[in-house]
């Protein structure tokens, strides 16, 4: 039966739903018997109306270790950021715990020596990232502990994946990354988070995670990972930054593209994604809502160490005010739909919550 309207049926249902919007609002009565200022005069009567809320449980605290023993190395270009000792680390997530954050992540700081072309350091059950994460289980088990899994913190060449004449063979990395997140899974890593852009990753772990019995293992995939110029700070925190050769567009995502993250995403829940990343978060507000209204599915976003840097350096300067500025920042994200914040804040935030509440 021939359709009325030759316009596409997504294109229509849009049409429709904007023209019911429109109603909506030309429906108030206006001025002066609709005072939208009526609610905003208090501040009981601006918390009463709030359409969302921030709050513990859904902030995420990043944070990274290094080897040593009481050790707390500054990272210079994230102002208040500190490497930590595994000693340190479990005090962190302690207090972590103590503040009702209901997750760490953690990112590890691997000495040079230990880096080569194939990231076999990566894959050693040994590593301080296992380590740390037997550590923090066995004195503060309670507090959820996600992994990321990529390759860049352990390759000599700083890439997130194995390079193969002087490309990044996607098939080949994935066989590393699979042994990475199994040895992660074995240390009792509650969350894989898959940050490395390959294809095909979130099908080949679930099918490993299964078959060596990590069930109940969840994946958060970096679904949606822009090749972003966000990130520079963070590479210096794991040390790869320098190393880096070239760029990493061939396998993060085009800043010009949301199309493709919807795919991308669509293709990471059909492989078994338990949970989605968009990263960075604030640049990419759009992408996140996007994903979140059409998916539904547990949707994360990051803020990343460029967002965090921006904002303390303008703190430091004088241009904004610090507690306005990340509240504002974090609240951004819950509009657009995020269900849990990665953020280098979270312990701060936590602390303003909890003596608010």
């Amino acid at each position: 039966m021939a359709m009325s309207d030759d316009k596409p049926l997504s294109l229509r249902t849009e049409r429709i739903k904007r023209a019911e919007e429109k109603q909506r609002v030309t429906s108030q009565p206006g001025f002066p018997a609709t005072r939208l200022r009526r609610t905003r005069m208090q501040d009981w009567s601006r918390r009463l109306v709030r359409e969302n809320h921030l709050g513990v449980d859904n902030l995420v605290w990043p944070f990274f270790v290094m080897e040593g023993d009481g050790v707390r190395q500054p990272v210079e270009s994230m102002p208040g950021v500190e490497r930590l000792s595994i000693d340190l680390a479990i005090q962190a997530a302690r207090e972590a715990a103590e503040l009702g954050l209901p997750a760490i992540a953690l990112f590890p700081y691997t000495e040079m020596g230990l880096r080569d072309a194939e990231a076999s350091e990566a894959c050693n059950p040994a590593n301080l990232i296992c380590r740390a994460v037997r550590a923090i289980k066995a004195e503060v088990p309670d507090i959820g502990i996600i992994c990321d899994v990529a390759l860049d913190p352990y390759t000599s060449h700083g890439h997130d994946g194995i390079i193969v004449d002087g490309e990044i063979d996607n098939d080949r990395s994935l066989e590393v990354l699979v042994r990475q997140a199994l040895v992660q899974a074995e240390a009792g890593c509650d969350i894989l988070a898959p940050s490395d852009m390959m294809d095909g990753r979130i099908g080949a772990m679930r099918t490993a995670l299964e078959d060596a019995g990590y069930i109940n293992t969840k994946l958060l995939s970096y679904a949606v990972k822009y090749a972003s110029g966000f990130y520079g700070p963070f590479r210096d925190a794991v040390g790869s930054g320098a190393m880096l050769k070239g760029d990493k567009q061939s396998y993060q995502m085009d800043p010009a593209n949301s199309e493709e993250a919807m795919r991308e995403v669509a293709l990471d829940i059909a492989e078994g994604a338990d949970m989605v990343m968009i990263k960075p978060g604030l640049p990419y507000l759009d992408v996140l809502y996007r994903v979140k209204k059409t998916f539904g599915i547990p949707t994360f976003a990051y803020q990343t160490s460029g967002e965090y840097a921006m904002l303390s350096v303008g703190v430091e300067n004088g241009c904004i005010d610090r507690n306005t500025a990340i509240m504002e920042t974090l609240m951004c994200y819950r509009r657009a739909g995020a269900d849990a914040i990665f953020t280098y804040f979270a312990r701060e935030v936590a602390e303003r919550l909890k003596a608010e509440d």
